[in-house]
């Protein structure tokens, strides 16, 4: 099997960075501890972009400092006195250290501007040489014909081939897609070899700068804004050197504006179109010279807190910024999830990962990261795309996660609220999230219909045709009445509403399955090298006999659901028959009820936290139980135990806890904590798809509302 993997650019500017990601991401799901190494990084003043980006998420416990061998300055000091052997040598002893620690390496060759260009030609050949890996050939189509790409590819691998490389496979990223078809032609009719080729197209969102890089690379000192506006993509810079009335006309949507500091006009000016609905977005300003604002000036801006533009300052000229940030090249940088999520969704959606991953051939590992349990939630959701709607629609973190989920190709999303303080939103935060719907429930045509069938639900419990109305206004109520009526395939609130107001008009009228007493809750946990289910941890404060039997039962549907074997452990203060008293007797109860009801479930109960998962301990405690010392599904007495229990594991043990995910209903509803996190909310969207899938109205719905 194959032990390591190398990717090496045939072309300047090719994209290096998002076949590493694509191909990480693939791997993860299948390799516990992978690695990853560059033989050279870029500076020795500054950490690698690439391998922080792959250390921010694919975390292996080494120093930065093992994933590469030498900086470009060291390198090139070397190439110059003519030590290429002891390059290698560095490069070998480097690799072979850290390979200590992985299963997996993958290593990302040289950039042409890292190196002599005498050298350059054969320095990936002969590194993927010496460290015995395949090649992962990476071409640039960019600005090229059909032809001219056609003949560089096959150039190139023949070069690769001549030194005597394993080619594993070709990429040419960054092609016109307008040319996609005529390309994948012209490859097929010549491509007369075993290892596949395939093509990505150019991306805007990914070949943008953002504002962050551009105030990096300039070194711009901050003047108005906030750190959530850096990730703004810009997709022009204007130098704003005429009037204002005439510079008006030349501004487009996401332009960034140059200017001296002394133009008070054109910031106002600026200021002015951003709240212009007739004028384009623009995406900051960058004031030069040195030149600070006036003190009036900056008086005003300090009043329009709720303003989302980024404005900062540099000490050269107008010219010299204007040209410094004409030459910034776009990137992926850890901390900027769309074009990750951007990157992750191009490559997922035209590169075959089962023909890419078969030439690769990697074992897949028992252990279960975190990493990789998430990996596959986003892969089974994508498989059936599902309608997800958010009652939270113009939340901060509901919008960031939903253009995640629309660039990863998750699931469609519905958002609700009032569509011009959505849309307000949206240009303020600079979001892309074409395709999405908006969905008023004040304006809804559906309102009606909605409120009609409410009163028929609930009327036996008093309510009137006035006030049925009235709670189809309530965002909750209406997006789980999309669920209800199929017009959704499930609902995801509570990162601002109480998990009450997420969760009661589901048990007013999509209400439990048939067979169980009980809505409840289980935390998918992820550890380290596995994934366990917690339940009940947020709904149910002291659920009886019955009700814990149900925990148990609708837990371990849970956790089959979600690739989790159940054996379930009936938790306690005592294990076996060794204790007594009303609390124990309820769990040795519910316990058998559960072996009554389902007797193909392997269940243990009561027991003790050690005895099940401590093989050590069950074999004292339990020695003949086959669920003792290896339980994945944990069942709390009461929410008191289960909630501390979660958060502890949670922060002492860094795992990370997906949910609470709702179980027991008809139709998938799932809360979210209020302090949830962009993350949770794209996990938790990827849950309810994977839930709505398992159910029976998959067929028959309907469209409507407004696309952004």
């Amino acid at each position: 099997m194959l032990q390591n993997l190398y990717i090496a650019a045939i072309a300047p500017n090719s994209g290096k960075s998002l076949i590493v990601l694509g191909l990480m991401e693939l791997l993860s799901k299948r390799i516990g501890r992978l690695g990853f190494f560059r033989p050279v990084t870029r500076s020795e003043n500054h950490r690698d972009n690439d391998i922080e980006l792959i250390r921010s998420r694919y975390p292996l416990d080494v120093p930065y400092e093992a994933q590469y061998a030498l900086t470009r300055e060291e390198l090139q000091h070397w190439v110059a006195d003519g030590h290429y052997d002891e390059i290698l040598k560095r490069i070998i002893e480097k690799y072979k250290a850290l390979e200590r620690h992985c299963d997996f390496i993958v290593c990302e060759g040289i950039d042409s501007s890292e190196i002599d260009s005498a050298f350059v030609d054969n320095f990936d050949t002969r590194v993927a040489n010496h460290l015995s890996a395949p090649v992962l050939l990476v071409g640039n189509g960019q600005g090229n014909t059909p032809a001219e790409i056609v003949d560089t590819v096959r150039t190139e691998r023949e070069a690769f081939m001549e030194a005597d490389c394993a080619i594993a496979a070709t990429i040419v990223n960054r092609v016109n897609s307008g040319l996609i078809e005529t390309i994948n032609a012209q490859l097929e009719a010549v491509w007369n070899y075993d290892d596949p080729v395939f093509t990505l197209p150019e991306d805007s969102a990914i070949a943008r700068p953002t504002i962050q890089e551009i105030v990096r690379a300039i070194s711009a000192n901050w003047v108005y804004g906030e750190d959530s506006q850096l990730n703004r993509e810009v997709r022009c810079y204007k130098v704003a050197a005429m009037q204002l009335p005439n510079f008006l006309h030349h501004l487009e949507e996401g332009s960034l504006i140059i200017t001296p500091g002394d133009r008070a006009d054109i910031v106002l000016g600026c200021l002015t179109a951003l709240l212009s609905e007739s004028c384009p977005n623009i995406a900051g300003i960058v004031l030069t010279g040195g030149l600070e604002l006036a003190p009036s000036i900056q008086k005003l801006l300090q009043g329009f807190r709720w303003l989302h533009l980024p404005i900062v300052s540099v000490a050269t000229n107008t010219y010299e910024t204007a040209t410094q940030i004409s030459h910034v090249q776009a990137e992926i940088t850890p901390d900027n999830p769309r074009k990750i999520a951007s990157a992750l969704g191009l490559f997922e959606a035209h590169i075959d990962t089962a023909k890419l991953q078969a030439c690769i051939a990697v074992p897949r590992s028992e252990r279960v990261t975190p990493l990789m349990f998430e990996y596959e939630l986003i892969e089974r959701a994508k498989m059936q795309k599902q309608r997800i709607v958010f009652p939270e629609g113009d939340e901060e973190r509901i919008l960031l996660a939903s253009e995640i989920l629309r660039r990863r190709g998750v699931a469609e999303i519905v958002l609700l609220g009032k569509e011009g303080e959505i849309r307000e939103k949206i240009a303020t935060l600079g979001l892309s999230l074409n395709g999405v719907q908006i969905i008023d429930p004040l304006r809804s045509p559906w309102h009606d219909e909605f409120a009609t069938t409410y009163y028929n639900l609930r009327r036996h419990k008093g309510i009137t045709e006035d006030c049925a109305r009235d709670m189809m206004h309530d965002v909750s109520y209406f997006g789980t009445m999309m669920v209800y009526k199929d017009l959704a395939d499930g609902m995801v609130s509570g990162a601002q509403h109480t998990t009450a107001h997420t969760i009661r008009p589901a048990l007013e009228f999509i209400r439990t399955q048939p067979g169980t007493s009980i809505v409840s809750s289980v935390f998918l946990m992820c550890l380290a090298d596995r994934v366990l289910v917690y339940g009940d941890c947020a709904v149910n404060p002291n659920p009886n006999t019955q009700q814990l039997a149900d925990i148990a039962i609708s837990s371990a549907a849970t956790a089959q659901t979600f690739g989790v074997e159940p054996r379930i452990a009936m938790l306690s203060y005592s294990t076996g028959a060794s204790g007594k008293g009303a609390d124990v007797d309820k769990v040795r109860e519910a316990t058998q009820l559960v072996r009554e009801l389902r007797p193909d479930l392997k269940i243990e109960g009561p027991i003790q936290y050690d005895a099940a998962v401590d093989s050590e301990v069950a074999h004292t405690k339990l020695p003949d139980s086959e669920v003792a010392g290896q339980a994945t599904v944990f069942i709390f007495p009461d929410l008191n135990a289960g909630n501390n229990t979660y958060k502890a594991v949670q922060r002492s043990a860094n795992a990370v806890a997906i949910g609470p995910l709702l179980q027991g209903l008809r139709k998938p509803v799932n809360d979210l904590s209020r302090g949830c996190t962009v993350t949770d909310i794209v996990n938790t969207v990827a849950i309810t798809a994977i839930q709505a899938q398992k159910s029976d109205s998959l067929v028959g719905k309907r469209v409507g509302g407004k696309e952004c």
